[in-house]
């Protein structure tokens, strides 16, 4: 954490760039804090988080997410396509246009690898918004890296820095470390926020819930108090849990 945002309230978010409830999380989040009096003593930072850790993409042949998707909940086609109706218009209703149809699944590794120096370069947000944006909405393929290196630079990166998050094993470890400090936390699905290591918000709660937490985890941080991580809100909340299963 830079010097400057030592003295913030740190909210820490993870999330998948193919959850669809993370953007639809992220924007109400957003919503929240533009009502929020103190904005400006907030300040966030994207955690990596896998939702398929497991999955090889084929670079010749693009996975039938739909037709994957009713062999794992053994549902029809038909209920697939009323599902991705429903998450749409979730996400329209906050402002965001989903072509779920048309979203190519990938593994999420590299992306946040690259993430992860994003974070160090202070646009972390700013390149996640720029990754969500690609995979939803414009279908874009974000497993051929020719693809993911261009939306990076889009959100402020070079190719040294992008050259730099591939090779090696540095950021790959901080990718791994993210995701065993949320297991530590009881993430078990995302997106998952936490304010100040003090409040928990699992899933794409309404933004009234993200305010009210802002101003707990506010009043705390200002008393200097360290109470236990607490979540707060529905636990039924829309969210992708660690098998990778949206709902």
């Amino acid at each position: 954490m830079s010097n400057t945002n030592k003295n913030k309230l740190h909210v820490e978010v993870w999330s998948d760039i193919v959850c669809p409830f993370c953007y639809i999380g992220k924007r109400n989040y957003e919503q929240a804090l533009a009502d929020f009096a103190h904005s400006d003593d907030l300040v966030v930072e994207f955690k990596s988080y896998q939702l398929d850790s497991e999955f090889i993409q084929d670079p010749n042949k693009k996975s039938d997410q739909r037709a994957e998707l009713a062999r794992k909940y053994k549902r029809t086609p038909e209920q697939i396509d009323a599902m991705y109706q429903q998450i749409e218009q979730s996400a329209k209703s906050v402002g965001l246009e989903y072509h779920l149809d048309q979203a190519i699944r990938f593994n999420t590794f590299d992306a946040h690898r690259i993430g992860q120096v994003a974070k160090e370069k202070g646009i972390d947000e700013q390149y996640y918004e720029n990754l969500f944006r690609a995979y939803f909405t414009e279908g874009k393929d974000l497993g051929n890296q020719k693809v993911l290196k261009k939306e990076a630079m889009q959100s402020g990166l070079i190719e040294a820095d992008i050259e730099k998050a591939l090779e090696g094993d540095d950021y790959a470890y901080k990718v791994k470390q993210d995701i065993a400090e949320g297991a530590n936390l009881g993430v078990t699905g995302v997106p998952f926020f936490v304010f100040n290591r003090r409040y928990g918000v699992s899933g794409a709660q309404p933004p009234q819930l993200f305010l009210e937490t802002m101003q707990m985890a506010y009043d705390d941080w200002k008393k200097s108090d360290a109470p236990q991580l607490k979540t707060v809100g529905d636990s039924d909340a829309a969210s992708c849990d660690v098998d990778g299963n949206c709902d």
